[in-house]
């Protein structure tokens, strides 16, 4: 739905008007158009909406507008991570101005007793994540009893990260709830299920910006294993420009930190940016990227959220996300305002079928090629590539081994024999073997590879060199 209808329009409360005009905001989104009102009038919302369509203030305005100063607390906000509470609450207190609303975090990995005490000094909304919520409560830090109003924010993450019973026990704890605010960006079944069982008739309501714009920018795939990424993102650093920027997104914070520390081993800066880094350290760090003082940001989801630096020119998936709308948000960073970029996804064995539905889900081209060769000005990888056979074993453990003989000069008898000889392996160590017209391929156990083509390097079959390749 499209419509002029403007903030203006709806005669909200003063203090709340006043800090959406400070913030610029004239007209509403598709979800804040379509949720606010209809939450303003107390009806329980079965909202659709993705990250970064506006959603927050789609639930954040009617719940603040509905909010006191009493000591009791209203309303209760539940999110998947800390980062995106700590996210709803500082959208929320600038949403608030100066109506004077005490909004307090309630997530783990931090002291608890700090946010006891927080808690004690009085508290009208909470936003929190279900584990630290029910830990609350349980010692008596907390009284769900009293909250009148409830959002459950991305219940789709919720689920995916196994949260969903925690949520149904803070649900039946709420038992004076009037109001339940559910927004998601995808609807699976158990969702829809819970939402029957707690919520009763609910009014349905979807974003007319679901849709995901693919970023027209090229897109690149390496299939190497784990051990080489790190070789393979040498290489691509190798390449930036002077002026290049580049973020590189893992899937676990601490992935990150280790890619951080690999690349300052290597003499190359990079800054890390996850969820267990302070909020204020990770604006500093935002600041100082956008400055152009960093040239490269290793990252997890989470943490880059909100991540809107136009020198971006290089998106790089060390990990693969799990889901693929995360892998177009992804390289979204990068290309903008019409400049170049590009995006490189390094993809293991076990990956090809996610970026295979990846590409088929978005109808994209992702060609794999091969690592990049170093740039003009480096004689040498900043990072060396190390032996890696895991990506060519078969489930037998068994690699593929190339021989510059054919048929004319050996049988598939006389070439086990030899290699046996010359190598000393057990007879287990070699599998099958094919002789070719001009060459044969035999399989030896990945134990014993390495040492197998050291040894035929130097020799020859009846005068004839062997040359051993990995196929």
């Amino acid at each position: 739905m499209s419509s002029s209808i403007g903030f203006s329009s709806w005669n909200l409360d003063k203090d709340i008007y006043a800090a959406i005009e400070k913030r610029g905001w004239t007209e509403p989104t598709s979800i804040q158009l379509e949720a606010i009102p209809i939450a303003r009038k107390g009806l329980d919302i079965v909202g659709q909406a993705r990250t970064g369509s506006g959603k927050t203030a789609a639930f954040g305005i009617p719940l603040l507008e509905k909010c006191s100063n009493s000591n009791s607390i209203q309303a209760l906000v539940l999110c998947p991570t800390r980062e995106l509470a700590v996210q709803v609450a500082e959208e929320m207190n600038a949403l608030q101005g100066n109506k004077g609303l005490n909004i307090q975090t309630v997530y783990g990995g931090v002291d608890l007793d700090k946010q006891a005490k927080k808690l004690a000094e009085g508290a009208q909304i909470i936003v929190g994540t279900p584990g630290r919520v029910i830990d609350m409560t349980k010692r008596g830090h907390l009284n769900l009893e009293q909250v009148q109003m409830f959002c459950l924010d991305e219940a789709d993450r919720m689920l995916d990260m196994g949260f969903f019973p925690d949520v149904l026990w803070v649900f039946e704890k709420m038992i004076n709830r009037k109001q339940t605010l559910l927004f998601s960006a995808t609807f699976p079944q158990e969702i829809l299920d819970a939402a029957e069982e707690f919520m009763g008739e609910a009014v349905h309501v979807m974003s007319d910006d679901l849709e995901v714009e693919v970023p027209e920018i090229e897109q690149f795939a390496i299939q190497i294993g784990r051990i080489n990424k790190m070789w393979a993102l040498g290489r691509i650093i190798s390449n930036l420009e002077e002026e290049e920027q580049m973020l590189v997104f893992a899937n676990t914070k601490r992935m990150v930190d280790i890619i951080v520390e690999r690349l300052e081993r290597s003499r190359i800066k990079s800054v890390g940016l996850h969820g267990d880094i302070a909020q204020n350290k990770r604006e500093k760090i935002l600041d100082s990227f956008r400055e152009g003082e960093f040239r490269i940001v290793i990252a997890t989801d989470v943490a880059a959220r909100g991540l809107d630096v136009d020198g971006i020119t290089h998106v790089v998936n060390y990990d693969l996300p799990d889901d693929s709308e995360s892998y177009v948000h992804r390289i979204g960073r990068t290309g903008r305002m019409g400049r170049k970029g590009e995006s490189w996804s390094f993809v293991t064995r076990e990956d090809t079928p996610l970026l295979n539905k990846i590409a088929s889900t978005w109808n994209m081209k992702i060609p794999f090629v091969e690592v990049p060769n170093l740039s003009k000005n480096t004689d040498r990888d900043p990072i060396k590539m190390r032996e890696d056979w895991n990506e060519v074993t078969d489930a037998f453990g068994m690699i593929k081994v190339r021989l510059e003989i054919g048929k004319k000069i050996v049988t598939k008898n006389s070439l086990f024999e030899w290699v046996l000889k010359q190598t000393k392996v057990p007879e287990l160590a070699i599998g099958e073997i094919t002789i070719n017209e001009d060459n044969s391929v035999m399989e030896i156990h990945v134990e014993k590879i390495s040492y197998v083509i050291g040894v035929l390097k130097s020799k020859k079959f009846e005068d004839n060199a062997v040359n051993p390749k990995v196929c």
